[in-house]
């Protein structure tokens, strides 16, 4: 088989592990010992039972995912693959996966319940109220003694000084989801504005009260906007989902809850310089407006002002009367056009030239023919200076050849 380099056989080593599909996806129990979170985020850890043990390695690619905080002695369920590291020659699990042991019913409640509760809308965006911008009161869900309230303090003291409200409460324990919902409702009878409901990070049996279905319907019910800060950046409870806003971290939550006060102060002094800057220009704007109206207005120049007014008043005053005249003179053209016209065939211009008109005297109608009368009949002739009152003698039908005969 010929002579192997140490390298060669801890890779063909490597290879017959890594090829093997029972070792590639496996899981194994057991408790984690001489853990090492390395600065580079990756977990080096002894996994033993009481008779044996094996090197672990949880890389920072993994440990991002995991919804809990790996810790000495804890006892844990890990889902990876046998791997060699050839440098020393030393087999180890590449962790993939890890939980821990006992959790797989716990886990199994925790998606009913946020299974139910999402199905119900509690988890909806559009029912989240706003957090205020600017609080004057905000009230604290959390232990008295843990690290989550001083953190918050901290913040909230170097950020933006705030009254702060702390309801104690048991956070983790048989007793704690019935004081979480305790403290949520005594702080709903105060004047805070929001309320941060937080502890520190721990196991998912550490964090269960959190998932407990009276917490997440006392958060749902709130009047007071509700800002979860439970465990670390990657620990999800069914409290992070039913509040109007999750933080990662109890010191996030402070930070979410409150201004920065100097990024305020540069803020409100941008606005006053923005100001004075504007109060500047209008000031400029309206001193050089007033100085024209000053010019307009000075007495020389008003008086050249009404004489120029007065000038044009007086040529707009002759331009209107000559329009007129000539708009008279033709409309007397044209009446006296029209009247020379209606002249000519006016009846009493017929009368001036000795024509008469007959007119019986009892109804004053004209007579057009030897029928319109009889004898006897009363007969007017009306001429250009009067009527002739004559009496019907007789009648004929001749026409009158020659008047003047």
């Amino acid at each position: 088989m010929g002579i192997y380099t140490v390298s060669q056989l801890n890779d063909y080593i490597k290879h017959l592990l890594i090829s093997d599909p029972q070792l590639s996806q496996v899981w194994v129990r057991g408790e984690i010992s001489n853990l090492t979170k390395h600065s580079s985020g990756h977990y080096y850890f002894t996994l033993k039972d009481k008779g044996s043990q094996m090197s672990c390695v949880s890389f920072r690619s993994t440990n991002r995912s995991l919804k809990f905080d790996p810790e000495s002695s804890m006892k844990v369920l890990i889902f990876g693959s046998l791997d060699v590291y050839t440098v020393r020659g030393q087999y180890q699990l590449r962790v993939l996966d890890m939980r821990p042991d006992g959790i797989g019913e716990l886990y199994k409640a925790y998606e009913q319940l946020r299974t139910k509760l999402q199905e119900e809308g509690l988890f909806e965006v559009s029912r989240k109220k706003p957090i205020p911008r600017y609080p004057h009161r905000i009230g604290v869900v959390t232990s008295p003694t843990g690290a989550a309230i001083h953190d918050i303090l901290n913040v909230l003291k170097r950020r933006y000084p705030v009254d702060v409200l702390l309801s104690p409460t048991i956070v983790q324990g048989e007793m704690s989801a019935d004081s979480i919902v305790s403290s949520i409702e005594k702080l709903n009878h105060t004047d805070v504005d929001v309320i941060i409901l937080g502890r520190g990070g721990g196991s998912l049996e550490d964090l269960w009260s959190f998932n407990e279905e009276i917490v997440a319907r006392a958060i749902y019910d709130s009047s007071i906007p509700i800002i979860s800060a439970v465990g670390h950046e990657t620990d999800f409870t069914i409290a992070d989902f039913t509040a109007d806003l999750r933080a990662p971290t109890p010191s996030a939550a402070a930070e979410l809850a409150v201004p920065d006060s100097s990024y305020l102060q540069m803020h409100i002094l941008s606005l006053s310089e923005r100001i004075e800057k504007a109060a500047i220009r209008n000031i400029s704007t309206y001193s050089e407006r007033l100085d024209y109206l000053r010019s307009r207005l000075e007495p020389e120049k008003l008086s050249d002002i009404l004489r120029q007014n007065f000038q044009r008043v007086d040529e707009l005053t002759l331009r209107m009367e000559r329009l007129s005249g000539r708009i008279i003179e033709s409309k007397q053209s044209l009446l006296s056009n029209l009247a020379g016209r209606l002249n000519a065939v006016s009846p009493l211009k017929t009368l001036e030239r000795g024509y008469g008109i007959a007119i019986r005297t009892d109804d004053r109608k004209v007579i057009r023919s030897t029928e319109d009368v009889s004898e006897g009949d009363g007969v007017g002739v009306i001429v250009s200076n009067g009527t002739i009152i004559c009496n019907v003698k007789g009648i004929s039908n001749d026409h009158v050849r020659d008047i003047g005969n």
